[in-house]
């Protein structure tokens, strides 16, 4: 279905009817502008918002709001079909602990994912919309389009942008770069989450530890991510050193916030210290909750990577937190994850290396924020050869469906040995 989605939309946007010019996106940019708006990627080699008619950004945001849409509802239903997978009493046991998953109600399921996307998107426009009309150089339908574009982006951290500059133009105006900054954490935290919020926000002892997991580990990212970027970009005159003690603030944060998948910028990218670049691959590696529009191998997977370590460190020999203990399978399930999304970025950034001019870090910035349908770059996505770019377009495929469907399949996977082999230890350091 992705498949065939993203080849619709290639082809849509490669009929003259797509373009300014009248001539149609070339296949190959057709298919990555199509890929990077259903996968809510945000990597783009042409400009969205000057190279795209009117026709052809429509076909835009529908993918963007098909592909945002598609993979939470899609993430949401196997996850309860793993609930299912276990048999009645763990189904009645999530039901009653978790309630945010209903055994059997697809139905309701989805209707609840609809409802969060439209009020998510129609309070970020409300917000933005009036700021954009009467602080910039907009009439008010073209603030409206742009409040409405950037709305649906935003939460489905897409990282497309109608600006070729991407929010540069809104630099340190903390009346649009906050509420984006809001919608695209809110968007990519995960539908469980929200749900759970919704209901029991000021009861956090009731939880989930899946909550609990996702809400921890996001806070910590997000207050850790904003403090050191505008720490080490503080004095760079390149990206926040020029600016006001206040605009660098707001800057700094949002530069901390998008890179777990939100992938606008209100600096430019390219200009930042390698540190800061290191620091932004680690953050767009990561991504954010499960059932969500964030990419990444999400927070709670390195959440449980990290209470192994501790387990370890501390010589006990089960994983225990917030009153409760880790099963064997969901490590198995992160570490894997973990080793082979590892395994993939790597691989892909030395052939990437092989053929191309660029630095290391900036192929290394440009295959993250792929698999990590991030969208942040460094500027160098539209230099790229061809097959280099199909390369990414791949990328964002596996990191946007990749995750969920393998840990679904280990998930299904039952089956018990039936005998066991002596014990050996190998020498580990």
């Amino acid at each position: 279905m992705f498949v065939t989605v993203d080849l619709v939309g290639a082809a849509f946007l490669s009929t003259p009817w797509a373009t300014t010019d009248g001539r149609g996106l070339p296949f190959e940019q057709a298919l990555f502008t199509a890929t990077s708006a259903l996968s809510v990627c945000g990597l783009s080699v042409v400009s969205i918002g000057d190279d795209l008619s009117g026709f052809g950004q429509g076909v835009v945001l529908a993918l963007m709001q098909a592909g945002g849409m598609g993979i939470m509802t899609l993430a949401s239903l196997l996850g309860t079909a793993v609930i299912h997978r276990f048999g009645l009493r763990m189904q009645l046991n999530v039901q009653a602990e978790v309630r945010t998953l209903w055994v059997g109600d697809v139905r309701g399921l989805v209707s609840r994912v609809l409802t969060i996307f439209l009020v998510c998107q129609g309070i970020t426009f409300l917000l933005i919309t009036p700021r954009m009309w009467l602080g910039y150089d907009l009439t008010f339908g073209q603030a409206v389009y742009s409040g409405f574009f950037h709305a649906i982006s935003s939460f489905n951290n897409a990282g497309l942008s109608l600006y070729p500059d991407s929010f540069i133009r809104f630099s340190g105006d903390a009346f649009v770069l906050l509420p984006i900054a809001l919608s695209s954490m809110l968007g990519g935290i995960g539908f469980p989450v929200l749900l759970e919020l919704r209901r029991q926000l000021r009861t956090p002892r009731r939880w989930t530890l899946h909550t609990k997991l996702t809400v921890t580990a996001t806070s910590l990212l997000f207050v850790a991510g904003a403090v050191l970027v505008t720490i080490m970009e503080w004095n760079n005159p390149a990206t926040l050193g020029q600016l006001h003690w206040w605009a660098r603030l707001t800057d700094g944060f949002f530069a901390g916030v998008m890179p777990r998948s939100g992938g606008l910028n209100s600096v430019p990218t390219g200009e930042m210290q390698d540190s800061t670049l290191l620091l932004t691959v680690m953050l767009m590696f990561v991504g954010n909750g499960s059932a969500g529009t964030a990419g990444g191998i999400k927070v709670a997977t390195l959440a449980v990577i990290f209470l192994v370590v501790l387990a370890e460190v501390r010589a006990h020999d089960r994983v225990h937190v917030f009153g409760r203990q880790l099963p064997y399978d969901v490590i198995r399930q992160a570490l894997s994850l973990v080793f082979l999304s590892a395994t993939v970025v790597a691989v892909s950034t030395v052939l990437m290396l092989y053929a191309t001019r660029f630095t290391l870090m900036q192929v290394l910035f440009e295959v993250v924020s792929a698999f990590g349908v991030v969208g942040l770059s460094t500027g160098i996505t539209p230099e790229l050869a061809p097959w280099n770019q199909y390369l990414m377009a791949v990328l964002m495929v596996a990191g946007r469906i990749g995750p969920v469907t393998f840990v679904t399949a280990l998930a299904f996977r039952d089956r018990h040995r039936r005998y066991e082999l002596a014990e050996a230890r190998p020498i580990i350091g």
